[in-house]
């Protein structure tokens, strides 16, 4: 007589008899479908509807004036004449070789420097000073970085009653110590102090803007090392905070020389190039012999030689100076 466990048997073979035997079928292949490659003319008329107003407008109002300015500087062309003679580079040699190119040169050098070097250092300070915790702070830097949106006409105008001999303010608080007021008006060099003054007092605040900026993202948790470290705050500034300002004092000297060599509207409204060429600087003498002078051909010449000065020196900044720069 078969048992429970036999008819358990019997019947789990039948099951497995009749149960119908699965095959692995293959897998359908994937089809990848190639992406659709951007057309050329596509790409090329996406950059000219966003690069096409930029690039028309440095081509208009850049480059064209430039190469105008390169061709009129080989011709004799004096401003409003119908007719221009050819003289090659006459114009660059006649500057060259007058005797008050090297006046000009040195008036220029005595400015950029001082405008440049001394608006750096200073616009530091007030950097430094703006980024402590004081009361007012947002008051101080706001009467800082005023002066740099003002006009240069305005500031050259308001600046001439400050330093009038006889009425203004330095002739009041130099009188009140025993000194006599400087020749302002009437020294050479006087006058190129004055201009210098001015021209710092306007310009200073771009640079401690900018710098503050900078003094803003530098890592409080290195200045917090250097300090439980024995560092002193003058050490620790002089060999963490300035090497950190490197980009920013590489970016400025750039931007603050190109400014100075190109400065016009202050010794507009203050002195006029004078007392005896003691305020004139290539860019004023390219307005002097343009439009005074009448003499287009030979401005142009002075503007293509400070055009080359400016393009040397950044390039020379760029190859050497860039290279002592921590990013």
């Amino acid at each position: 007589m078969p048992t429970i466990e036999d008819l358990q048997r019997d019947t789990d073979s039948a099951v497995a008899v009749a149960a119908p035997t699965s095959v692995a079928t293959p897998a359908p292949p994937r089809t990848f479908t190639p992406r659709k490659k951007k057309k050329p003319w596509k790409s090329w008329l996406l950059f000219l509807l966003f690069a096409g107003p930029n690039v028309a407008l440095l081509v208009v109002f850049t480059y064209k004036p430039l190469l105008q300015s390169l061709y009129y500087s080989t011709l004799q062309w004096n401003l409003g004449s119908a007719s221009a003679i050819p003289v090659g580079l006459g114009n660059y040699v006649a500057w060259f070789t007058d005797p008050g190119t090297s006046r000009v040169v040195t008036v220029t050098l005595i400015f950029t420097v001082a405008t440049v070097g001394g608006g750096m250092v200073i616009g530091l300070l007030f950097a430094v000073l703006l980024n402590r915790k004081l009361h007012g702070r947002g008051a101080a830097r706001t009467i800082v970085v005023a002066p740099y949106v003002l006009s240069g006409v305005a500031v050259g105008l308001l600046w001439l009653f400050v330093f009038d001999p006889n009425f203004g303010i330095t002739a009041a608080l130099l009188d009140a110590i025993g000194v006599a007021s400087p020749p302002w008006y009437n020294d050479p060099h006087w006058a190129l102090v004055m201009v210098i003054i001015v021209y710092l007092w306007k310009n200073v605040g771009y640079v401690a803007l900018i710098y503050l900026a900078a003094l803003q993202s530098v890592p409080r948790d290195l200045l917090e090392a250097a300090s439980l470290d024995g560092a002193s705050p003058v050490r620790a500034f002089r060999n963490i905070v300035l090497p950190l300002l490197g980009p920013t004092t590489f970016f400025l000297s750039i931007t603050t020389l190109l400014s100075s060599l190109q400065s016009f509207d202050i010794i507009q409204a203050m002195t006029r190039g004078g007392p005896l060429e003691g305020t004139t600087t290539m860019m004023y003498q390219i307005y002097q012999e343009g439009f005074q002078a009448g003499r287009a051909g030979y401005s142009s010449a002075v503007a293509t030689i400070l055009f080359a000065v400016l393009l040397v020196v950044t390039l020379i900044q760029m190859k050497y100076v860039e290279k002592r720069v921590h990013y």
